[in-house]
């Protein structure tokens, strides 16, 4: 065989095995992509079977163990002793939504219990003095949820009088006192308008009702629809609702675990046990005054709301009762500057 003959079938040889090598790199090359694609499909749909699958069990739990239910109306519901016709559809109808959003709006509820605690022995013994049913303590809650709430429209305090009703009703409202903040006056103020409302009406329901919309509002809804009853009035949206929630309010409240509100009685709020001091002058600075009684100014206003500057100038020197907490009930820390 001749030397060229050789070389040929080493080049051959040689062609072939670079062949080879391509071909088996190309294929290397391939299962190199290919693995991850398959891998990551088959990754994603294993994990995919697994999440739908814990989904599932989640749902299944949820709807096991998740309930929601329709609110039982009691069927003797009254207001000041005036029975509910709650067999009326219409009637029902709207009470049987205040009973769902007063039961079901859990943490707004809660704090009525709470604050109740607190206040309720404030208001009743009032209301009882000026012979109003009890259950008008239960308007009060829906106007302010039991706090020195201020409306859009300038309504203010626990019982939200604007600043004319107030006024008619003597209470004092100026820049440096508003009396709708002090709650005995203001629950005062609202017995002498539930009473007035009264004569005009002789009918409780309707008295609450005109606490919403007006006493001259409500009679002439009532000459204009030929009625002398709340539950036969079309009224605006509020008026309408206005004495379904007290009612609402008022049967949940007195039966809080019907409901399932399980409140204990450390969970309450506790009245401040509180003593009074007269002031007939003027107080340059109400802090400084604080101090010097024994408490903060963030206590001293807390108590007495009613101050609204951090001074009162008293400029025609009449008495005020000034509502303190008993010595020792708040712990109070003295800035160094006041301690000489």
């Amino acid at each position: 065989m001749s030397i060229q003959e050789v070389q040929k079938q080493e080049q051959k040889k040689l062609s072939k095995q670079s062949e080879n090598r391509k071909l088996f790199n190309s294929k290397l090359i391939y299962l190199l992509f290919i693995f991850p694609v398959v891998f990551i499909v088959f990754y994603t749909f294993t994990s995919s079977q697994t999440e739908e699958g814990e989904d599932n069990q989640f749902k299944e739990e949820f709807v096991n163990s998740y309930a929601i239910y329709p609110v039982d109306i009691p069927k003797n519901l009254n207001f000041a002793e005036e029975i509910i016709p709650i067999e009326n559809y219409d009637v029902y109808e709207t009470i049987d939504r205040e009973f769902l959003v007063n039961t079901y709006w859990q943490s707004q509820t809660l704090l009525f219990l709470k604050r109740a605690n607190k206040y309720f022995p404030i208001i009743e013994p009032i209301l009882k003095k000026n012979n109003i049913p009890d259950d008008f303590k239960y308007l009060c809650v829906i106007e302010s949820g039991l706090t020195n709430a201020v409306s859009p429209s300038g309504a203010k305090g626990f019982w939200q009088f604007i600043k004319k009703t107030g006024q008619e009703y003597h209470l004092e409202i100026n820049t440096e006192i508003d009396e709708r903040y002090n709650l005995e006056k203001a629950t005062q103020a609202a017995c002498n308008y539930f009473n007035e409302a009264y004569k005009k009406f002789n009918n409780w329901t309707l008295v609450a009702a005109s606490y919403n919309m007006g006493k001259s509002g409500l009679a002439k809804q009532l000459r204009k629809q030929i009625t002398n009853n709340y539950w036969d009035l079309l009224l605006n949206n509020e008026t309408s609702r206005y004495v379904n929630r007290i009612i609402a309010v008022k049967t949940i409240m007195k039966n809080p675990e019907k409901y399932g509100f399980h409140v204990r009685q450390k969970d309450l709020y506790e009245n401040v046990p509180t003593k009074t001091i007269e002031i007939d002058s003027t107080i340059n600075n109400l802090a400084l005054f604080a101090y010097q009684k024994g408490v903060n100014y963030k206590i001293l206003k807390n108590l007495n709301p009613w101050l609204r500057q951090n001074y009162l100038k008293n400029k025609y020197k009449k008495t005020y009762l000034i509502k303190l907490p008993v010595n020792g009930y708040r712990n109070i820390e003295i800035p160094d500057s006041l301690k000489n």
